[in-house]
């Protein structure tokens, strides 16, 4: 699955879950719904911290094999970093949720701007 999404588009993050369950209602993942749900989770947060911090819009690319991996990018300079929620719980999680769930996942500098990425199924990489 690849999706290009426009800046601002907050609607897009609705379509990409649904692209997404699609994709995975096709993959045997190991614990299943509890990946598939877990992935939902993490790409909408990946996706929405792109569209909400990074002019121009992002890619997201998901694919399937042994693992699931789903790879959010943009072209704002600059990493983002892991940050406390705020207090009325609205904003701040979404990195946080990727450390905590993903097997694995981390951040790859590309050209100008950046790839955030993150595995599901199979255990730790």
């Amino acid at each position: 699955m690849q999706r290009r999404v426009r800046h601002a588009d907050l609607r897009a993050v609705g379509e990409v879950r649904r692209e997404l369950r699609q994709l995975l209602s096709r993959w045997a993942a190991p614990g299943g719904g509890d990946v598939a749900e877990v992935a939902t989770l993490l790409t909408s947060e990946l996706v929405t911290n792109a569209l909400v911090h990074a002019d121009g819009g992002a890619v997201v690319t998901a694919r399937v094999g042994d693992r699931l991996r789903v790879e959010v990018r943009d072209w704002a300079p600059g990493n983002p970093e892991v940050q406390p929620a705020t207090t009325d719980g609205t904003s701040g999680r979404g990195l946080m949720l990727v450390r905590s769930l993903a097997d694995a996942w981390g951040i790859r500098a590309e050209g100008f701007g950046k790839c955030v990425w993150f595995e599901l199924g199979g255990g730790p990489a």
